[in-house]
């Protein structure tokens, strides 16, 4: 049986390790079960594969790391991305470096080791990089379409259309359902994985062309305001029922809070409020599966729990009709296209690099939807798991075997037959691993993790930090996300759950943000995280609903009062608090 906590082994070959981009979809601890039988098992190999799609090296190359689990281990049971890999990448395809794989993963986090510090012997191999420079030209710069994308979303809406009546399974048939997923996630977390390094090449040579004008502040501009960018699309149909949300009788509804909103509005015999029940409905089948750290199987979504998505659909009804991400979203696409317009005059001269650069924008533009598309698709199949999951736990639990349904999650999938077999006798060890779990979340894990894991108990504590909040005219010096400058008062959220808490025109600042935080973009005037990097999700959700990004702002949640005036300037990467809180 698996340890729990979850600490699984250190690469000596590949030593690096971080939380950077992982830790906006994972910002919790991953669950036993989860680990075994959902995420963890299936993003590990996926991302294997990936690799090994893009002709930087062969199967044989996870040999020389010496341990099962080299891409995505899991310390204090919280996760990481192998970094010493992801340079290794860097080094091996055409006009990509270490350093800016650093940039995109890292942005501008301190105490990072140099790839000097861990280079290996074999890390330069010309053979591989020949390889891989052909797969760059063929199948990132020369795609022209994403069919296995869009195949895969196919297959995966047919699986959620044929979803049985789970409270007619027998328990041996949920837990058979929970495991049956592996022949299809791991392929879709391949492809997931292959969209986000081929994106990453795409922006790397999007930064190159500008740079090489003299224009480097373009670079994000150039991939600001795609559209069809599947992340961002729950945002835009909130925003519809937001807009009919505002008449009467369905205001009304909102307006007695939206605690048992649900139910008025279904109990409501009015025109407007069944068509807008209707289209609301709609919405929670289809994003059911969304939710806060919603790849984590014990995570609650906005299926299971609606309030959270009503939650941000109320806010919205007080946001501006001009401050709609439509609206933005166009803005942002003009400025794209003006930013194009500008390198492709400056390199008009020179047909070769003309051409080139129209291959950039097409593979930056196509493999950062691709990207998208392939997360949102297998969040589906996590749903899939979570679900059959849930009912086997509500069982146990009103059956008094467990002291809650959420206990179920602390199995392990090696345990899931004898559990089924006989639930009562897991009742205490299930209710110890859940305690811990809980306590998991005191912890704050360290961003990197370089040749050693640090024992939990070295860890800090999240109520210890010493950082002192700034006065007025203090700054904090982040990385550009979406360029662009706002002013408001800042609003400190740890956690999407409360979208009311954000009020519209506020500037968000958040820990890091997940695809469940994208609701309160809508309201937000701008956003700043603590860590990530252009790469994130919270600079590529900015970029698309057109608001000004502020990320590796070190510190900001506990450096930013809550309340104070701020202004954030996305082209420089710079936040500066004007008032404090209480002017």
């Amino acid at each position: 049986m698996a340890t729990w906590p979850i600490n699984d082994e250190v690469s000596q070959v590949f030593p690096l390790y971080s939380r950077a981009n992982v830790g906006e979809i994972f910002p919790n601890p991953i669950s036993p079960l989860n680990a075994s039988a959902g995420f963890q098992k299936n993003l590990e190999p996926g991302w294997r594969d990936a690799f090994v799609a893009c002709r930087v090296w062969d199967d044989d190359l996870y040999d020389k790391s010496g341990v099962p689990i080299t891409v995505l281990p899991a310390f204090g049971s919280y996760l990481y991305i192998n970094m010493s890999l992801m340079r290794l990448f860097g080094v091996r395809v055409p006009g990509m470096s270490p350093e800016a794989v650093d940039l995109q993963y890292f942005g501008d986090m301190p105490g990072i080791p140099s790839y000097e510090s861990e280079r290996r012997d074999f890390d330069e191999d010309p053979a591989y990089e020949e390889q891989a420079g052909a797969w760059l030209m063929n199948e990132v710069l020369g795609a022209t379409g994403l069919p296995e994308y869009d195949k895969d979303r196919e297959d995966v809406l047919k699986i959620r259309r044929d979803r049985p009546d789970l409270t007619a399974l027998s328990d041996q048939e949920l837990r058979d359902r929970i495991t049956s997923f592996d022949y299809i996630l791991r392929p879709l977390f391949k492809r997931h994985i292959e969209a986000s390094l081929k994106c990453g090449v795409g922006l790397g040579g999007v930064a190159q062309f500008s740079e090489a004008i003299g224009r480097p502040e373009l670079s994000l501009v150039l991939v600001g305001g795609l559209g069809d960018v599947d992340s961002a699309i729950p945002s835009t149909r909130m925003w519809a029922l937001s807009r009919a949300a505002q008449a009467p009788a369905v205001a009304a509804a909102f307006d007695a809070g939206v605690p048992g909103l649900l139910d008025r509005l279904h109990a409501a015999d009015d025109p407007a409020v069944s068509a807008f029940t209707a289209d609301l409905d709609e919405f929670l089948r289809d994003w059911d599966f969304r939710g806060p750290a919603e790849w984590e199987i014990r995570a609650k979504t906005w299926g299971t729990v609606p309030e959270i998505a009503l939650g941000a659909i109320d806010n919205m009804r007080r946001v501006p009709d001009a401050e709609g991400p439509d609206t933005k979203n166009a803005a942002r696409a003009a400025e794209r296209e003006a930013a194009a317009a500008a390198i492709r005059e400056a390199v008009a001269a020179d047909p070769e690099a003309t051409g080139q650069f129209a291959a950039v924008m097409n593979g930056a533009a196509m493999w950062m939807r691709g990207r998208e598309r392939a997360r949102t698709t297998a969040a589906m199949v996590i749903h899939e798991i979570r679900l059959p999951a849930m009912e086997l736990g509500r069982r146990a639990f009103e059956a008094g075997h467990l002291d809650s349904a959420d206990h179920v999650f602390m199995l392990f999938a090696e345990e899931l037959d004898r559990f089924v077999a006989d639930p009562a006798s897991f009742r205490d060890v299930l209710a110890d691993r859940e305690r811990s779990y809980l306590e998991l979340f005191d912890y704050v894990p360290p961003f990197v993790v370089a040749g050693e894991a640090p024992d939990l108990s070295t860890w800090a504590r999240v109520d210890a930090s010493e950082a002192v909040e700034l006065a007025a005219g203090g700054e904090i010096q982040g990385v550009s996300g979406c360029n662009g400058v706002a002013r408001g008062r800042a609003r400190v959220l740890t956690s999407p759950d409360d979208p009311s808490a954000l009020e519209a025109g506020e500037i968000l600042i958040a820990p890091i943000t997940d695809p469940s935080w994208t609701p309160l973009f809508v309201a937000a005037t701008a956003v700043v995280v603590d860590v990530g990097a252009p790469f994130s999700h919270a600079a590529i959700v900015s970029r698309e609903l057109g608001i000004p990004c502020v990320v590796s702002a070190t510190q900001a949640t506990k450096r930013i009062p809550d309340g104070a005036l701020i202004e954030v300037d996305g082209t420089s990467g710079k936040v500066t608090i004007l008032e404090d809180a209480s002017v």
